[in-house]
């Protein structure tokens, strides 16, 4: 799998150097040997407690993105999930730690574990008052003996960061790090599995599955499940993590593994929140990208149940890009909408005729929805199937109430239901379409003039023309042939039409403009072969028997 790297033996090292020059001065970085790599403050108080965090790399914006006034002193990186080394550790330890001492936070795995609890005692032996507080958040296994350490942990460095920037005692922001570190719990939900930058990808699980209770480092979770629609799998886990917290007042951190869409974590937190747990939530941090492995596409759930203190320490604001901050959960704000959007009012009325060749089209452009949009992801951006399916399913639903005797009347009714229900460049096209075919009607054109000014319109407003590689292609000699009255004509002219575009080696207009000719070679504009599906549905419904 292609990856933006230089090298990935120096990956870490260039990822460093970006974040630091990217953070306006606010950050500082160790130098003089490339084995320690130490995200540090710019500014440092040593009157106060430092706080030190820090692991593999993989997971950012954990750690350093978390380096900053509130949060965290310095963050030690190791190579892309490898613990730093003894010496990383102290030498970050070193570079902040004053007389006010420093507290480590170590993430539950045998490597953190080991590292920054020798590099701790070497930092005693040298006279610097040191902590360490162990985070064994996650409830994958519920019986384990060692809990893995993952988002959960950034619950920890929020407390502790705030106490220390609050000028707190080490015993105090120790304390309360502990506190925090024992109410946290978290669990992970992932359907792919994540990418070392400069190694090739390697799948574990089929389409339509997902790994239940999964950690940070791209290892099998302990659980393989058919995934469910989003509300189902979000009570699913606030089932599991509802056992393990107690009390009505939670903070929630939904955390983004790396690279789910916005959409879906958005979907995700929304449904979790509609739980049972969701219900006793107080704060939400997220949905974000806080704690990730790599471009692993999942998603965790971090609870933590809240006293004064914690809650305190979460809500303070610090500077940090990275950190969305903590919101409190409110009802939301629902506003009625403003007058003037009703449109006409239709009497409706029925023609047997004409509703069965408008159910015809509707249900072949929804049969054909997948077909589409196989089309369109090849030459576009994969909708164009579910747009014209959307028209017709929205169409549908509105069948009976439609002026079906009226033409005039049914093509404004078409206009307004296919603009109302689908957004994008095609619901506005078709809804000129249609209107501007009801100007013509209303004038007393007949169909096939009336349709060729809904055609001129389309042109106009939308700037495409003939051999410009979009549905014009198909809808024009369709409608020209409708001038002889002859639907098969009409739908063969459609087909013939969309056939063409796949030789066109160039489009003039739509998404396809901005395609290479050998992206389009033998390809159909999915809009043009819309068109000729609705056509074909046409010519079949005039059928007797059909």
């Amino acid at each position: 799998m292609a990856h933006f790297i230089d090298a990935r033996a120096t990956l870490v090292n260039d990822a460093l150097d970006g974040l630091v020059a990217a953070s306006g001065g606010r950050l500082a970085r160790l130098d003089g040997d490339p084995g320690i790599r130490v995200v540090l403050r710019a500014a440092l108080d040593p009157a106060k407690v430092a706080v030190v965090s820090g692991g593999g790399s993989g997971h950012e914006p954990a750690h350093a993105g978390f380096v900053g006034p509130g949060m965290l002193s310095a963050a030690v990186c190791g190579d892309v999930f490898a613990s730093p080394s003894v010496d990383a550790v102290l030498a970050g330890i070193l570079a902040v730690t004053g007389p006010a001492g420093c507290l480590l936070v170590v993430k539950n795995y045998a490597g953190d574990r080991l590292n920054f609890g020798l590099a701790a005692e070497r930092a005693r032996a040298l006279g610097h008052r040191v902590e360490t507080v162990i985070v064994s958040d996650d409830i994958a296994l519920p019986d384990a003996k060692q809990p893995r350490g993952v988002a959960g942990t950034l619950f920890v460095h929020k407390v502790a960061g705030h106490a220390a920037e609050n000028g707190a005692s080490l015993e105090t922001v120790a304390a309360l790090a502990r506190r925090a570190a024992v109410a946290a719990k978290s669990l992970g939900i992932a359907v792919s599995t994540c990418t070392i930058p400069g190694s090739p990808r390697s799948e574990r699980l089929a389409e339509g599955q997902a790994e239940l209770g999964l950690g940070i480092h791209g290892e099998p979770g302990v659980e393989r499940i058919t995934l469910p629609p989003a509300s189902e799998l979000a009570r699913m886990m606030a089932d599991r993590l509802s056992h393990s917290v107690t009390g009505d007042r939670l903070a929630l951190l939904v955390n983004n593994l790396g690279s789910a869409s916005a959409l879906e974590m958005q979907i995700l937190a929304r449904a979790v929140l509609a739980t049972d747990l969701g219900k006793r939530v107080r704060l939400l941090i997220g949905p974000a990208p806080l704690m990730t492995a790599l471009d692993m596409h999942g998603a965790s759930l971090s609870i933590l149940q809240l006293d004064d203190d914690l809650e305190a320490a979460l809500m303070a604001p610090v500077p940090l890009p990275a950190w969305p901050g903590a919101v409190r959960i409110v009802a939301p704000t629902l506003r009625p909408m403003p007058g003037g959007l009703a449109g006409e009012a239709f009497t409706p009325s029925q023609d047997p005729v004409t509703a069965a060749r408008i159910a015809a089209v509707a249900q072949a452009l929804i049969a054909a929805e997948d077909t589409l949009n196989a089309l369109d992801a090849k030459v576009g951006d994969g909708d164009a199937g579910t747009t014209f399916a959307g028209a017709a399913r929205a169409v549908l639903a509105d069948l009976d109430p439609l002026p079906q005797a009226d033409p005039a009347a049914l093509c404004r009714a078409l206009a307004e239901r296919i603009g109302r229900a689908v957004g994008g460049s095609s619901g506005v096209l078709g809804s000129i379409f249609f209107a501007a075919t009801a100007a013509a009607l209303a004038e007393g054109d007949a169909w096939p003039a009336a349709l060729a000014q809904g055609v001129a319109r389309v042109e106009g407003y939308g700037g495409a023309k003939p051999g410009d590689r979009t549905l014009l292609d198909a809808l024009i000699p369709a409608v020209d042939a409708l001038a002889t009255g002859d639907l098969d004509a009409a739908a063969g002219a459609a087909s013939a039409g969309a056939e063409a575009t796949a030789r066109m080696d160039r489009a003039g207009a739509g998404r396809s403009s901005y395609l290479a000719a050998g992206d389009l070679a033998g390809v159909q504009d999915p809009g043009a072969a819309g068109v000729a599906e609705a056509f074909a549905a046409l010519s079949k419904a005039k059928r007797p028997g059909a």
